[in-house]
């Protein structure tokens, strides 16, 4: 059976339960074999039951003494109990409601028990632990997240059969030499003793070679992204017109953007395109150091193209960038979807022509019959917004231009290097002077309507504000949901005023509809899920509200709350949560005692790890199935220095050794129509 072969072909699958088993992203065979376990019981390590120690789990070895007795404590609750000895000391078993696992309780049989002992010196009891025959059961046993109607045990019994069947099948994609450089299981050992370790010292090397590997491929595949993107250009940038467009702001830039503004056109001036990310907090003036890098390039006799997300964001930085470039010669024009199609008309003429200097749109600048005289920098806005595929495509309508990626959205910078592998990073760390932090407050919902009132009060000075809920729709939990919220709030606290409404499932056009409502002061408060996370400046919207701020991570209420604060006024975020876990707390405390992004990017990712930074979803990356990028910053290092050697002696993977690793690449990447890896 090969790797690739359709998971309901595997034997005991069929086609009901391969449905269930792509819920857990397992379409193929191989699919199967890569589903690491989530936790491990470890059944291999057996303690008597006088050394058991109390609250903790393990397993122990011992002899029924007697069949079970059972008693009726209620209607439709048994509890059934027995004594199991190891030839030493007695322990009481006890389960609840279960005759299937009470009848594996014979007189004489030996058995392993597997739970927490409690009780005193004198007295143990095990309480409805798992039970398995003692003969061929002392191992460590593989724990599957499962999905209904798949659960762990059936993985077990699907992983064993599969990997019977497919095992000649898991060749090796690193080279000999590297294996032994690190100290790498092969290939096949290593799938085995993930899902079946021998040992816990074998699981351990198993999971350091999945790891490994892991994040070897997709450091490999990302480096020769980046180094196919680096052709020669023909776009130089010869002189530096930084200081000149300087002259022109009504203030004086942050040490930080004259800084990040010279990597910018040192690189530039190079034979190779630039390909450079730019990433900031809310506020941190990346949009003037986009006009300062673009004012440059046509200073030099080059286009520029800047590409947002959504067609309200392009329609403020074009309102933004007439205001910061007037007068300086730059023709600016706007191409969205829903630009008249005799301005669509106009503007794809006088593109060709160099009458427009810098063209500012959606994904509409994508389009075929979008050409350009002499495109030299390309600049995409939110770039997680968009693959590496469409920032390609708006690169191939000039002769290799220069490409500068920004955004919003704090990522710490060990992870950034992995996210963005393909580009160079400069940051923002410096705020405007002048710029007034957003006072966060964090309480639960019996100071809701005190909230509310607070939230009027600014309404009834003329100001606007928002109420963030996390769903779209009621559902079966009693989150608050944007739908219902806003009627309720429509018609009750806020009667009086203009309440609207946004969220995810709505089209485009109702989208622009509401939020140009929402710009234009027409609407006073904005009910919303995340969809405003990264959206446009409104700096007349001082105050926000988010209601069960425990169901979003640090890094997401960092980028909602980055919707106020953007005039001169102070500007306030009220967190509401009835949460009384830990971890939420401590998560909604950070937020009401720092600001910084990066700091706050720090924190999530010690606290929730990588998976919410790292999604194909939001990067146009492949998910990782064993890597952790907190967790796992050795390897990491360790694989960034062995790409980096195998690339720099052989940049396409063509010697003989490197075969496998084609192959390997391919396939993590298989999902993402990136760069043809083959």
């Amino acid at each position: 059976m090969k790797l690739d072969t359709e998971i309901k072909f595997l034997k005991g699958v069929g086609q009901w339960r391969a449905e269930r088993l792509k819920k857990l992203g397992i379409a193929t065979v191989g699919d199967l074999l890569c589903y690491y376990p989530r936790a491990y019981e470890d059944w291999s390590n057996v303690v008597a039951i006088k050394d058991a120690p109390f609250g903790e789990t393990c397993c122990i070895k011992a002899i029924v003494d007697r069949k079970p007795t059972a008693q009726k404590i209620r209607d439709g609750m048994t509890i059934f109990r027995t004594d199991v000895t190891d030839g030493e000391c007695l322990m009481q078993i006890t389960i609840f409601n279960s005759k299937y696992e009470a009848e594996k309780l014979i007189e004489g049989e030996e058995l392993l028990f597997y739970g927490k002992v409690t009780g005193n010196t004198n007295f143990r009891e095990m309480t409805s632990p798992s039970i398995e025959k003692a003969e061929n059961g002392e191992v460590i046993r593989p724990i599957y997240s499962q999905t209904q109607g798949i659960n762990s045990k059936l993985l077990v019994t699907l992983v064993a059969r599969a990997f019977e069947m497919c095992s000649e099948e898991l060749t090796d994609h690193l080279p000999v030499a590297l294996r032994k450089k690190y100290g790498l299981l092969p290939y096949k050992s290593a799938v085995k003793n993930i899902h079946f370790p021998s040992d816990n010292q074998y699981l351990a090397l198993a999971r350091r070679t999945l790891i490994f590997e892991e994040l070897l491929i997709l450091q490999l595949g990302l480096l020769r992204l980046r180094g196919r993107s680096r052709e020669f250009t023909n776009v130089r940038i010869l002189k530096d017109f930084s200081n000149e467009f300087f002259s022109l702001l009504p203030f004086e830039p942050t040490g930080a953007q004259r800084k990040v503004i010279s990597e910018i056109i040192t690189d530039m001036a190079g034979e190779l395109p630039m390909s450079r990310l730019l990433q900031g907090d809310v506020g941190s003036g990346k949009t003037a150091v986009a006009a300062a890098v673009i004012f440059s390039t046509y200073k030099n006799g080059y286009q520029s193209a800047l590409m947002a997300p959504t067609e309200i964001l392009a329609q403020q930085h074009y309102k933004t960038l007439h205001s910061i470039l007037e007068g300086t010669g730059i023709n600016i024009e706007l191409l969205t979807g829903s630009t008249a199609a005799k301005k669509k008309k106009e503007i794809k003429a006088k593109l060709p022509s160099g009458e427009i200097q810098l063209i500012i749109g959606t994904h509409a600048l994508l389009q075929d019959d979008v050409q350009f005289k002499s495109l030299g920098l390309v600049v995409t806005d939110e770039q997680h917004r968009f693959g590496v595929r469409q920032r390609a495509a708006l690169g191939i309508k000039g002769n290799n231009p220069h490409t500068l990626v920004m955004s919003a959205t704090p990522i710490p910078r060990t992870l950034a290097l992995i996210i963005y592998g393909d580009l160079d990073i400069s940051v923002l760390d410096e705020m405007p002077p002048g710029r007034k932090p957003v006072e966060t407050y964090f309480v639960n919902s019996q100071l809701r309507k005190r909230a509310y009132t607070y939230v009027k009060k600014h309404i009834n000075m003329g100001r606007q504000g928002y109420i963030v809920c996390p769903l779209v729709e009621k559902g079966e939990t009693d989150l608050a949901s944007a739908q219902g919220y806003m009627q309720e709030l429509a018609q009750g606290f806020f009667k009086s005023y203009s309440v609207g409404l946004l969220h995810g499932r709505m089209k485009p056009r109702e989208k622009n509809q509401v939020m140009s409502g929402f710009v234009g002061g027409e609407i006073d408060l904005l009910v919303s899920t995340t969809v405003i996370e990264v959206g446009v400046d409104v700096p007349n919207a001082v105050i926000m509200v988010i209601e069960n701020a425990e169901r979003f991570g640090l890094s997401q209420l960092h980028q909602l709350r980055g919707r106020i604060g953007r005039g001169s006024d102070r500007s306030t975020c009220i967190l509401i949560s009835d949460a009384q876990n830990g971890e939420a707390m401590r998560r909604l405390k950070i937020m009401t005692q720092t600001t910084d992004g990066f700091k706050i990017a720090d924190e999530d990712l010690r606290l929730r790890g990588s998976g919410d930074f790292f999604v194909s979803g939001q990067h146009g990356l492949p998910v990782l199935k064993i890597a952790d990028m907190l967790k796992d910053t050795t390897v990491l290092r360790r694989t960034n220095a062995a790409a980096a050697e195998i690339i720099a002696s052989d940049s396409e993977l063509r010697a003989q050794e490197n075969k496998g690793l084609n192959v390997a690449i391919a396939t993590l990447f298989k999902n993402i129509n990136q760069a043809g890896f083959n």
